[in-house]
């Protein structure tokens, strides 16, 4: 089991506590299953175009990924090829695409040469009747009859339990008892993001005892809860988790694939196969890709986590920063691959330490001030900061500062 805290991440022992680890039903190890390709991106406006698909796969690939899902063949050629590229790669990660429950898009996905398919599974009454508009048994017997055809050439299927956490239980149950001998797991869908994670946790444990088959999660993040979703749903014995990378994808998005894997690893202690030093690398790839500007407080792979603009923060680092460095931050930037560590940075919220770190930096030596120097030159960087309504970039506090040194 890992441990509460090491040289990289400081998180609460009470993650670790018996008592509350005690309804756990944690596996040895989670599958990471990145959908990026496909579901990420059916984010409104996210085009990749073939040869950007290929350079995204291999470095999921390279990041220790287990299972890709290059996109859906039937919904254009370019798509088709993509996937039959990726699968021809010879990659470590299983190469999957996704797919309605029809026999013609199955074949595709034959045709494509990806070893595995990601099925729909129509698993709520009124999806299938406001959505799909086809009669309950003729969806059951659909999924049958598709899934069927993909084992027998030999696919791995996942059927994915669309719009689950909305379903009724006896209608999902059927539908389940229906089409467990066609599948390889089951994944419960979150589609709509609409769960909770108490209501993820008693979902998952339901439909575990429901079939012998692996269950994984598929959370949206409609309500901010999609990672908190895949923790209670592995908490809960799930086996894998499907995500995106920076979280993109259908409305708001999917569970980050960065933030999900570091979640499960320094707060549930289960293990992944993924890299963590290629987190970020993979998180910049896909933001130029996608064209997705990522929010500045992004966790794990955003620009301000590593930043200290507040003074008492900033006093804390300075003091800690040699002895404990996680004291202050609950993982640091080299574990994801983040170079450049934490900067202390100038801004209204600033105070002397700031201030007194930053003139080391830019080489002047703060001993030789005076304090009422220093005092002066903290309170006109807060005032232009308020000006600007930002930061203070290092070459402007250069300049206030050279109006307090002697010539």
């Amino acid at each position: 089991m890992y441990r509460w805290s090491s040289k990289f991440w400081f998180v609460s022992p009470l993650n670790f506590d018996e008592e509350v680890r005690r309804r756990f039903e944690l596996p040895e190890k989670v599958v990471i299953h990145d959908t990026t390709l496909r579901d990420g991106e059916q984010q409104a406006g996210v085009v990749f175009r073939r040869d950007e698909k290929v350079k995204i796969a291999v470095a999921l690939d390279e990041a220790g990924v287990d299972r890709i899902e290059a996109g859906m063949p039937m919904v254009s050629q370019d798509d088709f090829e993509a996937i039959k590229e990726i699968a021809k790669l010879g990659l470590r990660a299983r190469v999957m695409a996704f797919s309605r429950c029809l026999k013609q898009d199955v074949d595709l996905v034959i045709k494509a040469e990806a070893p595995g398919v990601v099925m729909e599974l129509p698993s709520s009454k009124h999806i299938i009747e406001y959505g799909y508009s086809i009669p309950e048994d003729k969806a059951i017997r659909m999924v049958i009859e598709a899934a069927e055809y993909a084992k027998k050439h030999g696919l791995f299927v996942t059927l994915l339990a669309i719009d689950s956490t909305r379903a009724d239980y006896g209608f999902l149950k059927k539908v389940i008892d229906s089409v467990q001998d066609f599948m390889d797991s089951l994944t419960i869908a979150d589609t709509f993001g609409v769960a909770s994670p108490f209501a993820m946790e008693y979902l998952t444990k339901q439909v575990k005892s429901l079939t012998k088959k692996p269950i994984e999660v598929h959370p949206h993040n409609d309500f901010g809860l999609a990672v908190a979703n895949a923790l209670a749903a592995v908490a809960s014995g799930a086996s894998a988790v499907h995500v995106t990378v920076n979280g993109i994808g259908e409305r708001a998005g999917n569970a980050a694939l960065e933030e999900t894997v570091l979640a499960l690893e320094q707060l549930l202690g289960v293990r992944t196969n993924v890299k963590l030093g290629k987190l970020y690398e993979l998180s910049k790839l896909v933001e130029q890709f996608s064209s997705i500007k990522l929010p500045p407080h992004k966790p794990v792979v955003g620009e301000s986590p590593f930043k200290v603009e507040s003074g008492m923060i900033a006093d804390w680092w300075i003091q800690a920063r040699e002895v404990r460095p996680t004291e202050v931050f609950p993982i640091l930037p080299e574990l994801v691959g983040r170079k450049g560590g934490i900067e202390i940075v100038l801004g209204k919220k600033s105070g002397k330490s700031n201030v007194v770190e930053v003139l080391k930096e830019i080489g002047v030596d703060p001993s030789r001030m005076s304090v009422e120097d220093l005092v002066k030159i903290l309170l006109e960087t807060k005032f232009y900061s308020t000006l600007k309504k930002g930061l203070v970039t290092r070459e402007e506090f250069s300049m206030i500062v050279k109006k307090f040194i002697s010539t």
